[in-house]
């Protein structure tokens, strides 16, 4: 009789969650009898990992908030590594999340468990030498970047380019028939604002985002929210009149005219879904002072970095201002030739992507190794 096979995952934000359940759907498919535990979020436990840690309780981020809470993520570190030991898994999947996740996989290597790596840390956006760690505590590496075969080519590493899993995502969604009786929204053309999933996110970019509502007086302004977070924190938006709703970023998307956005997954997810969009991103003094001086690539979000070009406008730090943003609205809004040339950007881009399933594709090669074990 074939002994079961046993999997760990660690994911540590709502993203990397959603990529893990993906993926695990994809691994049970393939195989139903696997046992996989791990660390992860809602989506994860939904599709049937059994948590040994909620990554709600670990999140930090941004380097001075990262030296902050590094006393509460190295508890979490060794909750997780007493817990890797005690279930002896056959290999460890890490889903993003690089600076937890490296230390994972450093301790993996240790034990002599196999490590696979689906979404890698961005390793060729600062440190690039971080590429040879990589190279030395992983045994499969799973790119969802077109670009990132090319650079750890330069490291003399082999990575798969298994697609992206937001395609995965975005061919399962079907829009509600009646979203906005649904959400009690006017049937005015709506600007979507995509504040970020992470409180802290949340905090630093709501109130500009907020302040543009009497800018734009025949739009109405609807927030996407994240339901785990609750109320409390979208209240400035609530006291403008600005509607919150809770976990149907797809459905606003796709009703959406326009969109602002903090830099991240949703930059690209706005793109798939050809809304029109400016991205904005804003972090403590100390943190942009520490980034600035590391980051070696010219762009910060995910469509200009796959388009290798400026495709939709970057507001950062400093100019992540209200007059920025209003200019860079009223243009997506009034100027139809900048409005094409941004969503023929987004074709590049999808050209770019493929349409290969990630999660299928990550799933077999996963299980493939362990079979060949």
């Amino acid at each position: 009789m074939t002994q079961q096979k046993k999997l760990y995952i660690i994911s540590g934000e709502r993203s990397g969650d959603l990529h893990a359940s993906n993926l695990v759907y994809s691994l049970l498919a393939q195989n139903p009898d696997l046992n996989i535990r791990g660390m992860g979020g809602s989506y994860s436990r939904d599709a049937g990992v059994e948590l040994a840690v909620n990554y709600a309780e670990v999140a930090v981020m941004g380097f001075l908030e990262v030296v902050m809470g590094f006393r509460k993520v190295l508890k979490f570190l060794r909750l997780v590594k007493n817990d890797i030991l005690a279930f002896t898994p056959d290999a460890i999947i890490l889903v993003d999340y690089g600076g937890f996740n490296m230390k994972i996989a450093a301790f993996a290597k240790e034990k002599n468990i196999p490590v696979h790596y689906y979404i890698p840390p961005k390793v060729w956006a600062w440190n690039q030498k971080r590429a040879l760690k990589l190279k030395a505590f992983t045994d499969q590496i799973y790119s969802i970047l077109p670009f990132e075969p090319e650079f750890f080519e330069k490291y003399d590493m082999k990575v798969h380019y298994v697609g992206n899993p937001l395609l995965d995502e975005i061919s399962k969604f079907q829009p509600h028939a009646f979203f906005y009786q649904k959400n009690e929204l006017s049937y005015q053309p709506i600007i979507a604002l995509l504040p970020g999933s992470r409180a802290q996110e949340i905090n630093a970019m709501l109130d500009r985002m907020t302040a543009l509502v009497r800018e734009f007086p025949s739009a109405q302004f609807v927030i996407a929210g994240v339901g785990d977070l609750g109320n409390g924190i979208y209240q400035r938006g609530i006291n403008a009149g600005i509607r919150v709703i809770y976990d149907q970023t797809y459905d606003l998307l796709s009703h959406a005219i326009a969109a602002v956005v903090t830099s991240g997954t949703a930059t690209l997810e706005t793109a798939l879904f050809r809304v029109p969009q400016v991205v904005v991103y804003r972090t403590s003094s100390i943190s942009y002072a520490i980034a600035k001086n590391l980051i070696r690539v010219p762009y910060i979000s995910l469509v200009n970095l796959i388009a290798d070009k400026e495709v939709v406008k970057e507001l950062i730090q400093s100019d992540f201002s209200i007059p920025n943003l209003k200019a860079e609205l009223q243009q997506i809004l009034g100027n139809q030739v900048y409005k094409g040339q941004m969503l023929q950007g987004y074709d590049l881009i999808k050209e770019r992507i493929g349409e290969k399933s990630a999660s299928e594709t990550t799933a077999g090669l996963i299980l493939d190794s362990l079979s060949k074990k």
